[in-house]
């Protein structure tokens, strides 16, 4: 089997490699660069569950040779609790319908809620909080404001194993 992913972003790929062989698939990646269609900061569930349909969808128009593809966005969600993170993942595979799954959720500090609501994306403003570089290629903001215990890679684990699951079960549905 071979596997789309629609980014370049280290955790992202960790997050995939890493889950389909904990899983015991037999499956080769490839992984491209591909637009999102929405803002680089999406701003609800609804935007930021587009962005991974169209990284998704555009993996399988570009790779003719994957069974399957899988976007993976991270944006941000407004309550009345404040802005916190949302992370979705889609799974795209030829003639079915895509499938989807979201991941964890915490509240971001009003230092980073207000630079975000003022039109910054999370990634910068990451790095400029956490004094460091290319936060969003390792531990993401959710490894930043959970000490460590849950890491971008970590978490995006977690969508691809319930895309998997779904994709599965859809599979043996249809067998």
């Amino acid at each position: 089997m071979i596997i789309a992913l629609g980014s370049k972003n280290k955790a992202k790929l960790k997050a995939v490699e890493d889950t389909i062989e904990d899983l015991g698939m037999k499956a080769s990646f490839i992984s491209i660069e591909s637009p999102s269609g929405v803002s680089s900061q999406p701003f609800s569930d609804e935007e930021t569950m587009e962005g991974a349909a169209n990284r998704a969808n555009f993996c399988l128009q570009q790779m003719n040779e994957a069974e399957i593809a899988i976007g993976l966005e991270g944006g941000v969600i407004e309550t009345p609790f404040g802005l916190f993170l949302c992370n979705w993942g889609a799974l795209a595979e030829r003639g079915k319908e895509t499938l989807f799954a979201g991941g964890a959720r915490i509240k971001l500090p009003e230092e980073i809620a207000e630079r975000l609501r003022a039109g910054e994306e999370l990634g910068p403003v990451m790095d400029d909080y956490s004094e460091s570089q290319g936060i969003n290629h390792k531990e993401g903001a959710i490894g930043v404001f959970t000490h460590g215990l849950v890491d971008r890679a970590t978490m995006f684990s977690h969508i691809v194993k319930l895309l998997i699951g779904q994709y599965e079960k859809r599979k043996g549905s249809s067998s």
